[in-house]
């Protein structure tokens, strides 16, 4: 009988041993830490690895310090020039102090993803619509640094942050296209003036040349008929210029009566 009752002792030692060790000893990844309280007051970020614990005087919060991806929703966003448009993005962010994301902030994951939301409206309501059409790239920095004064105090870096989706009216889209269309049309005329405009120099310097030279002149006037000789055409009517026609009467002016 004292054989069974020692037997059964050993036995609840060894199980209370047992749950004793479950009870003090963590594995933390590479990638995990660990903020321990002692008494409920802060005591020391452990890990990673093997970490022991006193039961019942010390607990341990795991904390992941690899990138977390948060997907921001649609907020309805107001322009500067009052345009209401549908905006969501994505946000990448870490744990780089755990001690602070886990005493300065109650669910640090939720907190970051309020605030996400809050400060996407707040900045992107600075700015015009073709802001934020055409420059994603300098909007996306503004909510970072936005967003990294706020999250330093919680021990999170923001490292990434991307507008991934414009949405607006049929209203506003048909408006834009006409604005494009229009912008389009004023290059289009642009253009058009500019070749007239290098037109008129060339055909200024051409004419003072010709004016200089009267051969040149006569010799261009002799193409200019090929050209139209060229073509299918019955009956040619044209003026003689007095360049060709001049020197022909003289001539005839010259020889005697008869």
């Amino acid at each position: 009988m004292f054989f069974n009752a020692g037997l059964a002792l050993a036995v609840l030692g060894l199980v209370l041993m047992v749950l004793l060790a479950a009870a003090s000893l963590r594995i933390l990844r590479e990638y995990e830490r660990g903020v321990v309280f002692q008494l409920g007051r802060f005591w020391r970020v452990k890990g990673p690895g093997l970490v022991i614990l006193i039961p019942g005087i010390q607990q341990m919060v795991r904390v992941g310090l690899r990138v977390m991806v948060l997907d921001i929703p649609s907020q309805d966003v107001i322009t500067r020039d009052n345009v209401s448009v549908k905006v969501n993005a994505v946000l990448y962010f870490r744990v780089v102090d755990p001690q602070k994301a886990i005493i300065q902030v109650e669910k640090f994951y939720e907190a970051t993803s309020q605030l996400a939301q809050t400060t996407l409206r707040a900045v992107l309501g600075k700015h015009e619509l073709d802001d934020l059409l055409a420059e994603r790239e300098r909007l996306n920095l503004d909510i970072q640094k936005t967003l990294e004064a706020q999250t330093d105090t919680w021990g999170i870096k923001v490292t990434n942050v991307e507008i991934k989706h414009v949405d607006l009216n049929d209203n506003m889209v048909r408006a834009i296209a006409r604005q494009a269309e229009a912008e389009r049309e004023r290059r289009a005329k642009v253009i058009h003036a500019e070749g007239e405009l290098q037109a008129a120099v060339k055909l200024a310097e051409a004419a003072g040349i010709l004016g200089r030279e009267p051969q040149a002149l006569q010799l261009r006037y002799l193409e200019t008929l090929t050209v139209i000789a060229a073509d299918k055409n019955s009956t040619i009517v044209f003026p003689l210029p007095l360049e060709i026609v001049g020197p022909l009467l003289k001539g005839l002016q010259r020889q005697p009566d008869g």
